[in-house]
């Protein structure tokens, strides 16, 4: 005898990068098992792989994942979640008082945001007299998957994501389009900068618009109220 088949209700939001409509629909039990049990991994590879998948068919397969930047990701599997298991989630938080007394927090997903830096810009000045500079791309879960980290101790591995965020270089009026250089012929340029340049670059990474949200917490034994920062997928999927 064939079983009742389940609808899933369809929800709407707005991707915070692009203001685009998307629709989509709840995780079914299987997907949030192989997500969660992916990030269990700290995996890369497998954390990156799970995401699409699920994301792309949460989303009917109407985007392509692996383009839109990290912080559009980030939402997307929140609101996703959200609509999934209840938009209010209960969490342990370690108290930063005392750095070991574990509380429990309560947080309404639904109000989470992706928050963006008063200073970031995506377009880095090099070298003022020259008006040399280039200007950035957001990471994306292609680049992810390419082990995304510019702090990360792989030097070439730090400089081929950096690479491959550039969309394009400028001097003066000139414009020199990522697309039409090898990866090579980036790398080579942003091995030429110096420390301080490369900073400027460092500093778009580290300001780029991502999913945060700041709780007060209690520590139950000595009644300190302090405040908790959420940021990125690992501590809103804990």
């Amino acid at each position: 005898m064939a079983l009742p088949i389940i609808e899933n209700p369809r929800y709407e939001l707005t991707l915070p990068s692009s203001d685009v409509q998307v629709q989509f629909r709840p995780f079914v039990v299987k997907e949030e098992k192989i997500l969660l049990m992916a990030m269990e991994t700290k995996d890369n590879n497998e954390i990156v792989n799970a995401t699409k998948d699920i994301l792309k068919a949460c989303t009917f397969e109407k985007l392509d994942i692996e383009s839109l930047p990290m912080f559009d990701i980030e939402y997307l599997l929140l609101q996703i979640r959200s609509k999934s298991v209840g938009e209010v989630a209960n969490f342990k938080v370690i108290c930063p008082d005392d750095k070991q007394t574990a509380a429990d927090v309560e947080l309404d997903l639904s109000t989470v945001q992706v928050q963006v830096d008063d200073d970031h810009s995506n377009k880095v000045v090099i070298d003022e007299e020259r008006k040399l500079g280039l200007v950035l791309n957001y990471p994306s879960l292609g680049i992810t998957k390419a082990g995304f980290d510019v702090n990360k101790e792989n030097v070439e591995t730090m400089f081929n994501v950096v690479a491959s965020c550039i969309d394009h270089i400028y001097e003066g009026d000139k414009t020199y389009p990522a697309k039409d250089s090898t990866k090579k012929e980036l790398v080579e340029f942003l091995e030429g900068l110096s420390q301080k340049a490369f900073l400027k670059i460092k500093k778009f990474f580290d300001t780029m618009p991502q999913l945060r949200h700041e709780v007060e917490v209690t520590n139950p034994k000595t009644g300190i109220v302090s405040k908790v920062t959420f940021k990125g997928l690992q501590d809103f999927f804990q």
